[in-house]
């Protein structure tokens, strides 16, 4: 990890100093830096413990493009703090957060074409457009607040799996391309992701300290697990004032209050708990496909520590 922040640090230069100075912001208030071990775990369980420039590219170009997408999400979301730092369009404001996410997108799809990683490449192109079309669906249904489950694992497979698939689907293709590991560790990487994103929905009705404050994803109408069965066992009556107050009384605290107390009553979160241990359990399960070695125990580790996180 300490060799590839190296190479990570240096595959964000450029020659105009603006940019070197907030690239430098977001090197050193970096996070868990989860996607880029999935990447090299991957690669190690699958070549003996060996990785190579082709891995440390890979890990490189998700976390370029991860990171473009956190600046830009920033400014979609007016959101002026990330990991507990200001971000980027709080400090240097809108416009120019959008152009370092684009210089950020770019310099990750550069580095594929330079080094001819037409394979890898198109792994996470595929991930971006489903990374944007995953955003623009769940925008989409919020305005009408009409998700069924079926969807809402759309939108999450779409949002946020896909960026935890493309990592594994990158690591394996770095080490053995062209082979049938690079589709069977998508799909590992898309279980891990979908329980990530369970995870962090059940964040939203707890009391624990995390990155955002407890009930932000109704604020923004955002239509979760929990709330989505919750309103399916509903009564006429309770769907309707549910429906009304994400809507039209997301703002206000109390209601807010109202709205979680009643999805705890219903049981969502005991429901969206189980979905998340049948992904896990699945992930953990394809994993028992390939032979002991401490790659695959870090691997076991990372799926557990997705739905164990405190943060």
């Amino acid at each position: 990890m300490e060799l590839f922040e190296k190479k990570f640090h240096q595959s964000m230069s450029s020659s105009v100093p603006l940019l070197n100075r907030i690239t430098y912001y977001i090197v050193n208030r970096k996070g868990k830096q989860m996607r880029p071990m999935f990447v090299f775990l991957t690669a190690k369980l699958l070549n003996d413990g060996a990785v190579n420039e082709r891995t440390y590219r890979g890990a490189s170009v998700i976390e370029l493009i991860h990171t473009a997408t956190l600046v830009h999400d920033d400014v979609v979301d007016d959101s002026y703090k990330r990991r507990g730092f200001f971000s980027i369009n709080a400090l240097w404001k809108n416009k120019i957060a959008v152009l370092v996410g684009d210089y950020l997108l770019s310099k990750g799809l550069l580095l594929s074409i330079d080094n001819g990683d037409f394979d890898l490449l198109r792994i996470i192109s595929v991930a971006v457009r489903e990374m944007s079309e995953g955003e623009l669906l769940q925008i989409e249904k919020a305005r009408r607040l009409d998700i069924t489950e079926e969807v809402y694992f759309e939108i999450i497979r779409q949002k946020t799996a896909t960026l935890i698939a493309a990592c594994c689907s990158l690591g394996a293709a770095s080490v053995c391309p062209d082979s049938e590991h690079v589709e069977t560790f998508r799909k590992f990487g898309e279980l891990c992701g979908m329980a990530f994103q369970i995870k962090d929905d059940l964040f939203d009705y707890g009391q624990e300290r995390i990155g955002k404050p407890t009930g932000i994803d109704i604020k923004e109408q955002k239509m979760t697990l929990p709330l989505i069965y919750a309103l399916n066992q509903a009564t006429e009556a309770q769907r309707k004032w549910l429906i009304n107050s994400v809507k039209n009384h997301n703002k206000d605290r109390n209601r807010v209050r109202e709205v979680i107390a009643f999805v705890k009553d219903s049981g969502g979160l005991e429901y969206a708990v189980d979905k998340m241990q049948e992904f896990k359990a699945e992930a953990l399960q394809m994993l028992q496909a390939f032979p002991e070695s401490p790659y695959r125990s870090a691997l076991e580790l990372m799926v557990n520590y997705v739905v164990d996180r405190k943060q």
